[in-house]
């Protein structure tokens, strides 16, 4: 089980980071891994361009794209984006990939250490943009790809009914069926699975970005999603610190997977090391302590991992999540925990 786990968690990298950065890909990128592209500290602030008048906003960007103002996108770009690509072939490059495209839809805004971070769709859902901007207009990061489908899993959701694996309001940082809206849905092992993160005022830590202390996530109660039995635990791997440094060798970090009523599989990643207070064999209810939230294995800020599975097998296999709620949660939506079991 460990090592299959690991398997798993080393594909595609556990990020909860603040923006794409310095990222341009237009066509022809379908083999593009947009997650290992994330930035992986907290807080690095691009320096932006003084002059912002008649700047695009955020949310103008797609519309501006189609309308082929280039130029005046490109002014916006960050140093580290125009010393990727040039003006010219972002031009050429926009306009083969937009071709065709009467429209953008945004699905997601949001705003996060002092970025601001969107995904939009074109109206067959076949390709997706996103960008992300910091606090004075600056283009940080831009994509335009093909966005591959699962019809035959995207609606095949959990038998179990799961609560949130938290109490109070948590912020959803990847979720969603889109590679734009969650990073894991390119990957099989993982593809339905959910990183939250506990937010105040727009910002996932207060203080010292570099501490796992100052993130309001961290030391907080993770708690059994449904009933049912653990079937593994593991504890005693330590929280990444600095926060930013990964744990590649041990991926999923201090992690629990309880098996349900109906065969289901829940897995929680990224525990506090020393916090998990159940074993393998416990028999848990809906809502009962399992942990403090930490930042163990391949995880750049303290978070909360959740996904389930329909089998437990080599490949793990992630299924869409029902929740009590009846909500299907996207990135950047605030979803609501209940408080603990007594």
């Amino acid at each position: 089980m460990k090592r299959n786990l690991a398997e798993k968690f080393m594909r595609t990298r556990i990020l909860a980071a603040p923006l794409l950065i310095a990222v341009l890909a237009l066509g022809g990128c379908g083999t593009d891994k947009g997650g290992d592209k994330e930035v992986q500290t907290v807080n690095q602030h691009n320096e932006a361009d003084n002059h912002t008048t008649g700047r695009i906003g955020g949310k103008e960007i797609a519309d501006q794209l189609l309308a082929g103002k280039y130029e005046r996108l490109y002014a916006q770009f960050s140093d580290s984006m125009k010393s990727i690509v040039t003006l010219k072939d972002f031009r050429a490059m926009g306009q083969s990939f937009t071709s065709g495209i009467p429209s953008f839809k945004l699905l997601s805004s949001l705003r996060l250490n002092g970025y601001e971070s969107l995904v939009w769709n074109e109206p067959s859902g076949s390709k997706g943009l996103t960008a992300s901007t910091d606090g004075k207009g600056t283009i940080t990061g831009i994509q335009i790809l093909d966005h591959p489908s699962y019809p035959a899993t995207d609606h095949a959701y959990s038998k179990t009914t799961f609560n949130y694996p938290f109490q109070g309001d948590w912020l959803v940082y990847w979720g969603g069926n889109n590679r734009f809206l969650n990073y894991h849905y390119e990957y099989e092992q993982e593809r339905y699975a959910y990183d939250f993160l506990k937010v105040k005022d727009g910002y996932s830590y207060e203080g010292d970005p570099k501490l796992n202390q100052s993130y309001f996530a961290f030391d907080q109660p993770v708690l059994a999603p449904a009933d049912g039995v653990v079937v593994a635990a593991t504890d005693g791997i330590p929280d990444n610190e600095p926060v930013g440094k990964m744990n590649e060798e041990q991926p999923a970090g201090n992690v629990v997977t309880i098996q349900h009523n109906n065969g289901e599989y829940s897995t929680l990643a990224h525990f506090k090391k020393g916090s998990i207070q159940v074993k393998k064999g416990d028999v848990v209810t809906a809502g009962q302590l399992l942990g403090k939230c930490g930042n163990s294995g391949n995880s750049s800020e303290p978070h909360i991992h959740f996904q389930v599975s329909a089998q437990m097998n080599k490949a793990m296999t992630t299924i869409p999540i029902s929740f009590k709620d009846g909500r299907k949660p996207i990135r950047a939506d605030v979803v609501t925990g209940t408080s603990p079991n007594k």
